[in-house]
Formats: structure tokens, sequence, C-alpha cells
């Protein structure tokens, strides 16, 4: 089990600037070991179905970071 220092396994969090000039924020399952861009295009294709993503598809502006277990 993890101690509060440590982050959780196989989970990050990844925020994408919306189109609508918001933040979306999403949970990743991913191994420790994963790769940024992958993690970006998992988290930029859970957006809804809609005609056009809400979120841009801009890696450069994404925050990608692990969460810390409590």
């Amino acid at each position: 089990m993890a101690t509060p220092a440590e982050p959780a396994t196989e989970c990050w969090m990844v925020a994408l600037l919306g189109r609508d000039g918001r933040q979306y924020v999403y949970r990743v399952y991913a191994p420790p070991d994963a790769v940024p861009g992958d993690l970006f295009w998992a988290a930029f294709h859970c957006h809804d179905d809609l005609r056009c993503p809400r979120a841009l598809d801009w890696f450069d502006a994404a925050e990608i970071w692990q969460p810390v277990a409590e």
C-alpha cells in the first residue's frame, strides 16, 4: 500500500485546455512509466462524443501529474 508521500500507481491526472476557456481534468489509468504523449492522447479522447472535441489538442498546454495517495 502506498504511503502519503508516494504517488498512487496506475493513475494519472491530465488537465487539458478547453475550447471554451475552461480547464478539463481527466483521470487516466496507465503504468507508472507511461509516456506523457500517450497520457495526453488518452485524456484527449475522453471528451464527449460531440461534433467537435471540447478540449484542444495542444500538448504543450497540458498538465500531467500523478496524484498523491492519501
